[in-house]
């Protein structure tokens, strides 16, 4: 099986369009999003309508920080800017869209997989994977061969061998890599909707089952449409400005 992982949306149309098609161009079969569907970009309403009927069409979904805030529950660490798109973006969601938030999980086991927006720790509090440390804490909590996650915005690949010492790299696009069996990884799938590590193109990841092959890669979309959307909408400015930079 042939799975697209897609990570930090961030209701940015224009990214999830671009890798949606990319995605079926690569003969996928099923698509897993990594949570933060919403916050930031002026798309909300399209974004979550286009998720639900991927979800209803057998796809799994698992809460983010943002998407949590949007119900109201916690918005500790944020931003005052991003503070304000989460009660921007309240007001244009309808009840459906809301139900569906709600019901989302923190995380969830497939097979050898742990699907989780930040990490296995402490799915609720989100903190981040910055490093072998975070990611070794993160391992400790699942019995999961391979965790996949988001929040960070930028494609990371650590593994862990038997004396459970962990390495890290940074993957090239479009090179198919192994995981062997004989370890464990934790694979961060990059950033949808806002790229943070200097390259504004979209970010996902394929990951085939079968060959135990996992490839990453750059989607180009419409950054400026997405920008102007943004600053049409009344949103802080910068949150386009970084889509452009892709900081």
């Amino acid at each position: 099986m042939r799975i697209a992982f897609f990570a930090d949306i961030h209701a940015n149309r224009e990214a999830l369009e671009a890798c949606i098609y990319h995605s079926i161009l690569q003969g996928v079969d099923k698509h897993v999003f990594l949570g933060d569907l919403i916050g930031y970009g002026a798309d909300p309403e399209w974004v979550l309508d286009t998720v639900m009927r991927y979800y209803e069409n057998g796809a799994i979904v698992v809460l983010g920080n943002h998407d949590e805030a949007v119900l109201q529950r916690s918005r500790n660490g944020m931003h005052s800017d991003a503070r304000y798109a989460v009660e921007w973006t309240r007001t244009r969601l309808n009840r459906h869209q809301m139900k569906f938030l709600s019901g989302l999980p923190l995380q969830i086991d497939e097979h050898d997989r742990l699907y989780v927006h930040a990490n296995a720790w402490a799915p609720n509090q989100w903190g981040y994977i910055t490093d072998t440390f975070d990611t070794a804490r993160s391992l400790a909590f699942t019995r999961c061969r391979l965790t996949f996650c988001g929040h960070v915005h930028e494609r990371y690949l650590y593994h862990q061998n038997g004396s459970r010492s962990v390495n890290a790299f940074v993957p090239q696009p479009g090179v198919d890599i192994p995981l062997s069996t004989h370890r464990r990884w934790l694979i961060n799938a990059g950033s949808v909707g806002q790229p943070r590590d200097g390259n504004p193109a979209a970010c996902y990841a394929v990951y085939d089952s079968a060959l135990n092959m996992l490839t990453y890669f750059r989607v180009p979309f419409d950054v400026e449409a997405a920008a102007r959307k943004i600053k049409e909408a009344g949103l802080p400015e910068w949150f386009g400005t970084r889509l452009e930079q892709g900081v």
